[in-house]
């Protein structure tokens, strides 16, 4: 496999997961949910995933719009070791803090664990 597509489909893993993000208020019905936190916890929830949607947004520009250069320097090998550090971390945080027992949590670690090799293999 050409490894240009490989940043390709890290491209399209990370426009997913931003899409993914903006559905959060409607799919975990946060209207209503984050009324129960405190005013500084709500804030804090919804800043972070809108952080972390522009960060999807940027990643999936990176890595389509310079694959070459990912590839090529220190700098880009640097990112993309980080980034595959960064979604073996989230596969890991999913057996500290969910229960296994969820359909949708073995989905989701299966996802993040596609995310980690996904990086590793642009190397």
């Amino acid at each position: 496999m050409d490894k240009t597509a490989l940043f390709y489909a890290c491209s399209v893993y990370y426009l997913a997961f931003a899409i993914f993000h903006i559905g959060f208020w409607r799919l975990f019905n946060w209207p209503i949910e984050l009324r129960k936190l405190s005013f500084t916890n709500r804030a804090v929830m919804q800043i972070l995933n809108l952080r972390i949607i522009f960060m999807c947004f940027l990643m999936a520009f990176i890595y389509y719009r310079f694959p070459q250069e990912l590839m090529q320097c220190g700098l880009g090998k640097t990112l993309l070791i980080g980034m595959g550090l960064f979604w073996l971390g989230r596969t890991i945080e999913q057996f500290i803090f969910f229960k296994h027992n969820n359909k949708y949590i073995v989905l989701a670690t299966c996802v993040f664990i596609v995310g980690t090799v996904l990086h590793f293999l642009c190397l």
